[in-house]
């Protein structure tokens, strides 16, 4: 059976259910597939439950900085069941009368493209009027190490929705996704060894950030080996990674957390002359340069694996589709970001080392996070550092990135500076609350010799 709608959306994670939203509101017919839960990756396998099994560390962390407060150990059962109900246990019912209330028909099953505007979905084939919009987002990279997938290993699926705390867990990666959940599992009592094969953690980010999370993970019980490449994994009784110095690493469950891949390889895209497994090339409206009805937003185009950068494009694919011109200005390396641990990594623009690749002529700018009036409240005595990358020739911030006891409330602000270009002296004149930690903005002119 064929059906017509004006769009056709495949894939019901953040950004297909918002630009599938933001269609369906405008009055334009909508169709949207998904195979699994309406809410994808992030509400339900990432950003969700994984926020819900650091959150607990993080204010037991921020009781004991405060005199006159005392907390119990964590409960992992409790843990446990309160990530649980942060991911509706894997129900995505309550996510359903958002999008009914725009109109869009939600269309269950496997979805794959068959040629121009067709999308087949079991028996059934949807016919898109003006646009097909890909958003099937990515999945966990598997590195080919020799044993690897016959170890069984964990993706972040199994990570972040298991049901009870391993007694070991190696976790082979440590970027954001590796960092976060070690801090997590070693809170509830794992123990926990992380193996990264560069020479620092979250090696995207300041190098400060990098010492500061490490610190942080040791302190927390976890074995850090970085500069520690895997060779190859077993599966016995436990779990052991042969790392290239000749050393290895045991636990009861191996995570892997090494990248994604965009999830492209089964959905049809060679009908189109697209190549199956590879991210999908857009222009800055979303757009495939190859077929003008083709649009791919968040992970699936490869160019920022955030959710709320996903979102963003939605948004902005949503707006084109309906005829109005846009501008992806919001980008790649430049996209704020915010990593949850203790202390919290928050960031947009670029690094200082970044900038000076990009050849921009850059100063840096340093204070401690918590060195003012309202570091006495919140985040006492905590280590932190706030540091913007200021364009010398333009007068403008072109990165920032704080670190530290709940930061990541702290960076919006500086979003809004990097990518409208405020000049320092305007910024100057944004006057921060006392006693807040938004003072630390006013150190960081001071400092730079406002």
């Amino acid at each position: 059976m064929e059906r017509e709608f004006d769009a056709v959306v495949l894939g019901a994670g953040p950004a297909g259910e918002v630009v599938a939203g933001r269609l369906g509101a405008a009055g334009l017919g909508v169709a949207l597939v998904e195979s699994h839960l309406v809410g994808g990756e992030c509400s339900f396998y990432a950003c969700m439950p994984s926020k819900a099994l650091l959150r607990p560390a993080e204010l037991a962390a921020e009781v004991a900085r405060v005199p006159g407060l005392t907390v119990k150990e964590l409960d992992p059962a409790a843990v446990l069941a309160r990530r649980d109900e942060v991911i509706h246990e894997l129900d995505d019912a309550s996510q359903l009368p958002w999008l009914e209330a725009r109109g869009v028909t939600l269309v269950r099953g496997f979805g794959r493209l068959d040629g121009e505007r067709r999308v087949r979905v079991d028996a059934d084939v949807l016919v898109a009027r003006k646009a097909v919009v890909v958003a099937t987002g990515s999945g966990a990279a598997m590195p080919p190490i020799p044993g690897l997938v016959d170890s069984r290993p964990w993706t972040n699926r199994e990570a972040t929705t298991a049901k009870a705390v391993p007694a070991s867990l190696v976790i082979l990666g440590g970027g954001v996704v590796g960092v976060e959940l070690a801090q997590a599992w070693a809170s509830l009592g794992s123990s926990v060894t992380l193996v990264e094969g560069l020479p620092r953690l979250i090696a995207r980010e300041e190098e400060f950030a990098s010492e500061q999370v490490e610190d942080a993970l040791r302190a927390g019980g976890v074995d850090v080996r970085t500069g520690a490449k895997a060779v190859s994994v077993r599966r016995d009784a436990e779990v052991t990674i042969e790392l290239e110095d000749g050393t290895s690493a045991s636990g009861a469950e191996l995570l892997v957390a090494v990248g994604r891949k965009p999830l492209t390889q089964e959905i049809g895209i060679e009908t189109i002359g697209l190549e199956p497994g590879a991210s999908i090339e857009v222009g800055g409206d979303l757009r495939s340069p190859a077929h003008d009805w083709l649009y791919a937003i968040g992970d699936v185009n490869g160019r920022s694996l955030l959710t709320h950068m996903g979102k963003y494009q939605a948004r902005l694919a949503a707006d084109s589709i309906l005829g109005k011109r846009v501008e992806l200005r919001s980008d790649g390396a430049l996209s704020p970001r915010v990593i949850f641990t203790e202390p919290q990594v928050a960031a947009v623009g670029y690094t200082l080392a970044g900038a000076k690749e990009a050849g921009l002529n850059v100063r840096a700018v340093d204070v401690g996070t918590s060195a003012n009036a309202g570091g006495s409240f919140v985040g006492r005595n905590a280590p932190g550092t706030a540091r913007l990358v200021v364009d010398e020739d333009r007068g403008v911030i072109v990165g920032a990135t704080f670190t530290g006891a709940a930061v990541a409330s702290s960076l919006h602000a500086a979003t809004i500076a990097v990518v409208a270009e405020v000049p320092l002296a305007t910024l100057w004149h944004a006057v921060p609350a006392f006693p807040t930690r938004s003072e630390l903005w006013l150190r960081l002119l001071e400092t730079y010799g406002l």
